[in-house]
């Protein structure tokens, strides 16, 4: 081709690699917590079960970007995540492909923030904060056993990172 270049040819190699590669899907939740030690928890519209507040990353979001965004959505809280206490690999089951979850710490909140806590999003039925126990017997099973080590994590300053094949 004319006035194909060394530079587009090479671009136009990586892009059709870029195109092949598998894509992850990418959750990020937040760990918010009262004065008290108390865990923010969501009741999805969508799901049984009540979840920590957070969602699905879009296309090319970081996940920490993903998990400001879902925390305004669905709380109307502006945030800025601490480090990242918890990655899971979650392997494929029933229709959904293999997904990296992230759960990040999302500090204490003042009181105030606490009282204001109110479902600012249709996906969003319901708003609690509950001690970690009472929060581990509201969230699913495979939930429950990240709260435990997301607060582990938090414990030690620690990252815990696990492979869920499913």
């Amino acid at each position: 081709m004319a006035g194909l270049t060394d530079d587009d040819a090479r671009f136009a190699y990586l892009a059709e690699g870029n195109a092949k590669q598998a894509r992850k899907r990418v959750a990020a939740d937040v760990l918010l917590r009262d004065q008290r030690g108390h865990v923010v928890l969501v009741n999805p519209t969508y799901k049984e079960d009540w979840d920590l507040p957070g969602g699905m990353a879009e296309n090319n979001e970081a996940p920490r970007a993903a998990a400001v965004r879902e925390v305004d959505e669905e709380l109307g809280l502006s945030i800025e995540p601490g480090r990242v206490l918890v990655v899971d690999w979650i392997g494929p089951h029933g229709p959904w492909d293999d997904q990296l979850l992230f759960i990040f710490d999302g500090g204490v909140l003042s009181d105030e923030d606490v009282q204001q806590l109110a479902p600012r999003d249709p996906e969003i039925s319901e708003v609690t904060v509950v001690s970690p126990d009472q929060a581990r017997q509201l969230l699913r099973a495979d939930m429950a056993r990240r709260l435990k080590r997301a607060l582990q994590a938090l414990e030690h300053s620690s990252t815990d990172y696990a492979e869920s094949p499913r």
